[in-house]
């Protein structure tokens, strides 16, 4: 099967023309084979016929129907057809497909991943959220607490929920936009850098717009109060679970434009905060052996210390989706305000509501002003343009 969609096409016989094409992939694969997608590019003096193949296309059918549609009306020709059979998960040969080393980010392509990889990690994003890889929303939120999920539907009742008990990140999403696909996914990765790395590792096949990390710190500055926000404007990383595929010399700073959006609904909560450094450690209890911690934080300037931000932050680096994180003191460690348990609950009830709608303000800021994503030059490399939209990627 072969269908292909060739530029001039008319505006209002647009997204016609790219749902059959999508439903030609759909068809592709449940025959049981990997679709893949050729796009030629008249634009492009370089790379004008780019191709990848993927799986699963009901997945990311939104990102897809997104970015086809933005490049038939710049000129492109799309097409897709059979690759190859699709690997069972038990095939000997499926584990070594696996590895991303062997795929080769130096070529254009408009996937980052094989389809081995895409088809592994929607399966476990389902496990380990107890919801359909298809349920995500463009806009994802990440959390540590079960106080921002109970902001979250107490805000969106009619939110999607695990569809079992006991998952280990379970992840809860309001449906929004047209196609009911341009919403907020909330996702409990409980405490540490092991679980954030795991869901981002996944997440990043869906392409989101946007990741938040809207978590809690300790606050290193004297003049900080509790409840105060952070707004990270850099990464000290010692989570350590990156090391080896992005060590921790690598600049990881967040999106510019998410920052901005987030600033803006600070100052519109009139909520107190400080942009500055993130501290991320994989030890929660740093403090028992305080030397080496105190003396990276100070060197750094750091302004609060957390879990999980700088890992999320990386791996939005690695996999190019735009990511911020909004943190709240919860405790200030080097001021004789430790967290313990009573003050920690007062605290938490009075905090989540802001914090909550302060993020989903930002988010709905970015949704409105790029409702085709976030520009991609801030998180692509020049040879990476993805599904780029247009004649702005060579």
């Amino acid at each position: 099967m072969i269908e292909q969609v060739r530029a001039p096409v008319p505006a209002e016989k647009l997204d016609h023309e790219i749902d059959r094409l999508l439903d030609a992939a759909d068809a592709v694969y449940h025959d049981g084979w990997y679709p893949e997608l050729e796009v030629v590019r008249p634009w492009s003096a370089h790379n004008p016929r780019i191709s990848g193949e993927f799986a699963r296309p009901s997945a990311i059918r939104r990102y897809l129907h997104r970015e086809l549609r933005g490049l038939v009306a710049a000129g492109a020709t799309v097409t897709a057809r059979a690759a190859r059979p699709a690997r069972a998960f038990t095939d000997p040969e499926f584990f070594a497909a696996l590895d991303e080393d062997r795929f080769d980010l130096r070529v254009k392509k408009l996937f980052l991943f094989g389809p081995e990889r895409m088809a592994l990690s929607l399966d476990r994003l389902s496990h380990y959220t107890g919801t359909p890889a298809e349920s995500f929303q463009r806009h994802v939120l990440f959390t540590n607490y079960a106080m921002h999920v109970e902001s979250f539907l107490e805000r969106f009742p009619d939110a999607e929920r695990p569809d079992r008990e006991g998952v280990q990140m379970p992840a809860f999403h309001a449906r929004g936009g047209i196609d009911g696909a341009d919403g907020v996914t909330l996702v409990n990765i409980g405490v540490g850098p092991a679980n954030a790395k795991t869901v981002t590792d996944h997440l990043a096949v869906l392409r989101p717009d946007t990741m938040i990390m809207i978590g809690h710190a300790g606050g290193l500055r004297n003049r900080q109060e509790l409840g105060d926000f952070v707004l990270a404007t850099a990464y000290q990383r010692a989570d350590h679970v990156l090391d080896e595929v992005l060590p921790a010399d690598v600049p990881v700073i967040p999106s510019l434009r998410l920052n901005s959006y987030l600033m803006g609904a600070l100052e519109r909560a009139e909520a107190t905060y400080r942009p500055g450094v993130v501290h991320t450690t994989d030890n929660r209890n740093w403090e028992f052996n305080q030397s080496s911690t105190l003396y990276r934080m100070r060197l750094a300037r750091a302004v609060a210390v957390d879990m999980e931000s700088a890992t999320i932050a990386a791996n939005g680096f690695r996999y190019r989706i735009p990511n911020a994180t909004l943190l709240c003191v919860s405790d200030k460690p080097l001021h004789a305000e430790p967290k313990l348990a009573g003050g920690a609950r007062a605290f938490y009830e009075t905090s989540k509501r802001k914090h909550l709608g302060i993020a989903l303000d930002a988010v709905e800021q970015a949704r409105a002003e790029h409702p085709d994503g976030l520009p991609g030059s801030e998180v692509r490399s020049v040879d990476e343009p993805l599904l780029g939209n247009g004649p702005d990627s060579a």
